[in-house]
């Protein structure tokens, strides 16, 4: 986690263990962090990037404009392996790309990865593969232009390898409503229960 968090502070580009596959991260507002990670995966520059926090209290704490039906919601799904889609009522974090949409990212971390939790601070985060290729379960899976151009590899071993669920709130606050963009390992009878 200390490693990390210097990575982050220094403006570097790190290789990380989530709850899905591995990922790229770095600071959400620097602007040569957030370049040299598109670069690294040759990801197109209007392709937005998720926002990662470690923690759903740090989460909900740096977005306060979030609505009591949206906040709900978030406790109910999160932490998961689930992206959620948000207005971005404040324009936080406009170099992710969204715009008026916040990609968000709270992941379940398994014991071996706790300390991940603790880490205080957002990330920008992408998965750890070159645009367009198979996600990582591994480090060995990850190709050496991403190892080597990294400023930091954490090892976590083995993960599950199926990318996130990506879910759509941006009309839940107002009308109830909610869709799935992309499957993954939450499934719509899980939203549904988790929702009411």
């Amino acid at each position: 986690m200390r490693r990390l968090r210097e990575c982050i502070a220094d403006g570097g580009v790190a290789i990380f263990p989530a709850d899905t596959v591995y990922g790229l991260a770095c600071d959400p507002l620097s602007r040569d962090a957030v370049r040299r990670l598109y670069e690294l995966k040759g990801r197109p520059p209007d392709r937005p990037a998720a926002v990662m926090f470690f923690s759903l209290p740090t989460a909900l704490e740096a977005l306060p404009e979030l609505g009591e039906r949206e906040r709900a919601a978030l406790r109910a799904l999160l932490p998961g392996p689930l992206t959620v889609l948000l207005p971005n009522r404040e324009d936080r974090y406009p170099l992710s790309g969204g715009g008026e949409v916040l990609g968000l990212r709270v992941p379940l971390l398994p014991e071996r990865l706790a300390a991940l939790s603790a880490l205080g601070v957002p990330v920008m985060q992408s998965s750890a593969n070159l645009s367009g290729g198979p996600e990582a379960r591994r480090l060995s899976e990850i190709p050496r232009a991403l190892l080597e151009g990294a400023d930091l590899v954490l090892d976590g071993g083995e993960l599950p390898g199926v990318a996130s669920t990506v879910l759509d709130l941006r009309e839940y606050e107002s009308h109830g409503r909610w869709r799935i963009v992309r499957k993954g390992p939450v499934g719509p009878a899980e939203v549904e229960r988790a929702l009411g």
